[in-house]
């Protein structure tokens, strides 16, 4: 990046005198010369002192005023920035003092952004000389402000017989440089590298029209406008790391060759621009190397802090420096964060690591953030999250610190299993919340949109600690905690993905009961996902476990969720024989829930067997045991499937009630998916009397909530359910084509391939439809069942 200039870093004073002759020889910026007089006092007797005086000599001083390097090659990907800063520095600025202060971690590119602004700024004539002064804020030895303030006036030309001692003169001096530079016409922009500290770079403030730039690993308050350098977008990182090797051999053609390795790599490095510095001079080095080697080495977590290092750059030294300002408990905490397993964790979790009250929790975070050693989650209050290489560098940090002995290590421990509990009891009490109505409740949650929302904060911490404990009791119990809720939010491939861990822990736990369970809910989950026939392999693993352990109520819930499996591989007649199997064994046992459940599903089957007033009055009949339970949600489901009934009877009057019944009660309990389905079924009811123009706007707004969720099958289906509304309705054929063609990509989203080459086959052929109408539309979307987890 080029050599640094500026105040040079103080030692401690030995106490010897400076003879005269024995000085320092003059420099330029950056060099810690005083003009101040050492005295040398020697006792010669008691009550007699003699006092011999050395005046320390310096050569004069030239003005140096283009001391800002060059950026290094491949400076890109900064022009948002560089937009910002510009509009602090420009001269016609009348809202206040031209001073930006660039903040940000330890290798993010403040001092080459720096550099390019001040480059920029002389190019436009705004300024007519830079002062550059390095303040090594994270050395061992910061300057201190007044052996910045000398090197400046050096630069500005003062001799050192002039300088003042440090204090108020020696500010004073600066600013009247700087005043009487303006009144020449002049206009200087000063920067202030590599600050700690407000009271480094306070002295320093320029008068007047001039302007100053101030660089640091802290957020520096109060000093001017603040702005955060974050690491670069991808393809810039790629463009630097292929500017920098061609920069050491124009011929070097491994990114244009390897350029997902190149993007592999930058991803390492976390597109930090110091590590692709580093790695393109480790590169340089080895210029047989290739890209994907490379990416393969850095892609070890465990090592890759010692892949980021060329001998004269390291990224660990710089992080090392950063650290070493902290506090101890600053420092503890840093350490402490890498426990947490997922990409951010909120105040209350990093008050369970701490172990300490939650306001000096929040106290020690905010000095982490000032110090961009870890963020502030963009747009969420009170969560925290850390940059990868931060958090490898803090783990290694931990570790060392376990190795110091029994006691640090029993206490990162402890500190660990606090934080594991934390977790499992809070899923577990908000999962209480989306249990049967009637069931107690967790009161560490108000209501069940509170408990949404802490799931929904903490979904990838949870998921990341059930898979760091696959084979504890930790991961059974996120195992079940999470299900419900990735079931409520449509997180379907992550439900498989915790379904399976819950089973694999219950089967190294040789936990039978729950092993049965597990395989039921992982029954659900593939059959969410379409993967029936595997779905079916679990209902009936599940249902051989029950049977052992003659769990009656657990044969039941198998039976039920086997039943909606069946019917999705159109095997009807067995569907029916499951959900009957599952409603009378309810009924043996009084279980109105369960009943209403299995009445719902039994509704479904039979309107897919074409007996349309048997599923109505099966929908009515789980509707009404809803009702009497008091549960929102399956009255919900309910009347949405008993509106597809109403539909095929032709009473579509009465569909468009059940249907907006369903959407107002989904309303209620915040079920985004319950709402979309009932939009869409809406929308063929309305089609069914002829009201297209809402029916189009019912099915559009299906669609619009199906994809905000994700569930591209059902996406698929609403927007053939729109194509179909548009066709009958007259519209267009473009207007139809697209519809179809939008169906077509949205089933290859859900790797639904049959059903996208229909749709794609009914987009190809709208022109002949035109002319020769099919005899026949599509149904409208299926129900939904009540799959019944445990």
């Amino acid at each position: 990046m080029g050599g640094k200039s500026g105040a040079k870093r103080k030692g401690k004073k030995s106490g010897k005198s400076q003879k005269q002759g024995q000085g320092r020889p003059a420099g330029g910026v950056g060099n810690d010369y005083r003009a101040a007089d050492f005295t040398n006092s020697q006792v010669l007797g008691q009550g007699t002192m003699a006092v011999k005086t050395y005046v320390q000599q310096y050569a004069p001083v030239p003005t140096a005023l283009d001391a800002l390097p060059q950026p290094p090659a491949g400076f890109t990907g900064r022009e948002g920035d560089l937009a910002y800063i510009l509009g602090v520095l420009d001269p016609g600025r009348t809202d206040g003092p031209a001073v930006a202060v660039l903040s940000g971690w330890g290798g993010v590119g403040k001092t080459t952004l720096a550099y390019a602004s001040g480059h920029a700024a002389q190019k436009r004539g705004w300024y007519t000389g830079v002062l550059l002064v390095d303040l090594h804020g994270y050395d061992t030895y910061p300057a201190q402000a007044e052996d910045a303030l000398e090197a400046l006036l050096r630069s500005l030309g003062v001799r050192p017989e002039h300088l003042p001692p440090p204090g108020a003169g020696r500010e004073a001096l600066y600013r009247s440089q700087l005043n009487a530079r303006q009144e020449a016409g002049e206009r200087l922009l000063v920067v202030a590298d590599n600050a700690s500290a407000v009271a480094q770079v306070q002295p320093l403030l320029p008068p007047g029209h001039h302007g100053m730039l101030v660089t640091s690993r802290h957020r520096l308050t109060g000093l001017g406008r603040m702005r955060t350098v974050n690491s670069l977008q991808p393809e810039d990182a790629v463009a630097l790391l292929e500017a920098a090797l061609k920069n050491n051999d124009p011929d070097d053609v491994r990114v244009e060759q390897e350029p997902e390795a190149a993007e592999r790599v930058a991803s390492a490095c976390g597109y930090l621009p110091l590590a692709l510095q580093i790695t393109a001079a480790l590169l340089a080095q080895d210029p047989g190397q290739p890209l994907t080697e490379r990416a393969d080495a850095l892609g070890d977590a465990e090592g890759i802090l010692d892949g980021l290092s060329d001998g004269e750059r390291s990224l660990r030294t710089m992080f090392d420096q950063s650290l070493e300002r902290l506090t101890p408990q600053e420092q503890d905490l840093f350490r402490l964060l890498s426990l947490n397993p997922g990409p951010d964790i909120a105040t209350p979790a990093a008050t369970v690591l701490a172990d300490q009250p939650q306001a000096a929790t929040e106290r020690l975070l905010a000095r982490l953030a000032a110090s961009h050693l870890i963020e502030r989650t963009p747009g969420v209050r009170g969560r925290w999250q850390m940059h990868d290489l931060l958090r490898a560098y803090a783990h290694e940090q931990a570790e060392a610190t376990r190795g110091r002995g029994r006691a640090p290590s029993r206490r990162y421990d402890q500190a660990g299993e606090r934080l594991i509990d934390y977790y499992v009891q809070r899923a577990r009490a908000a999962n209480t919340h989306l249990d049967l109505p009637g069931s107690p409740v967790s009161s560490r949650f108000q209501d069940r949109p509170q408990a949404l929302a802490w799931f929904d904060a903490e979904r990838e911490n949870l998921i990341a600690l059930a898979l760091a404990h696959t084979s504890t009791e930790t991961g059974l119990d996120l195992g079940f905690a999470l299900g419900p809720y990735l079931h409520w939010r449509r997180r379907l491939q992550d439900l498989v993905v915790v379904r399976a861990l819950a089973l694999h822990a219950c089967q190294i736990l040789q936990n039978t009961d729950d092993e049965a369970g597990a395989w039921n809910n992982l029954g659900v989950a593939l059959g969410e996902l379409r993967r029936f026939d595997e779905a079916v392999h679990a209902h009936q693993t599940a249902l051989d476990l029950r049977q052992q352990t003659g769990n009656t109520q657990g044969q039941a819930r198998v039976w039920n969720n086997l039943g909606v499996v069946l019917g999705k591989l159109r095997r009807f007649d067995e569907a029916v024989h499951a959900h009957q199997t599952a409603l009378d064994i309810r009924q043996q046992t009084g279980n109105m829930h369960g009943q209403a459940s299995a009445w719902n599903n039994l509704g479904l089957t039979l309107g897919k067997l074409r007996r349309f007033d048997e599923a109505v009055h099966a929908h009515q009949t789980a509707l009404d045991l809803h009702e009497q339970t008091g549960d929102t949600h399956g009255q919900a489901t309910a009347w949405n499937n008993l509106g597809l009934g109403l539909e095929e009877l032709g009473r579509f009057d009465e569909a468009v009630h059940a249907h907006q019944t369903a959407l107002d009660l989904h309303e209620q309990t915040g079920d985004t998916h319950g709402q979309a389905t009932a939009w869409n079924n809406l929308g063929t009811a309305y089609r069914g009397m002829g009201r297209f123009d809402e029916a189009v706007a019912a099915g559009r707004r299906a669609v619009e909530m199906l994809s905000a969720v994700q569930d591209w099958f059902l996406t698929g289906e609403a927007w053939g359910e729109v194509a179909e509304t548009l066709s009958a309705a007259g519209a267009p054929p473009s207007q139809v084509r697209e519809a179809w063609e939008q169906s077509a990509t949205a089933y290859t989203r859900a790797d639904a391939d049959e059903e996208a080459a229909a749709s794609r086959t009914r987009a190809d052929a709208v022109e002949a439809l035109e002319k020769h109408p099919p005899a026949e539309t599509q149904p409208p979307s299926d129900g939904m069942s009540l799959p019944e987890n445990e």
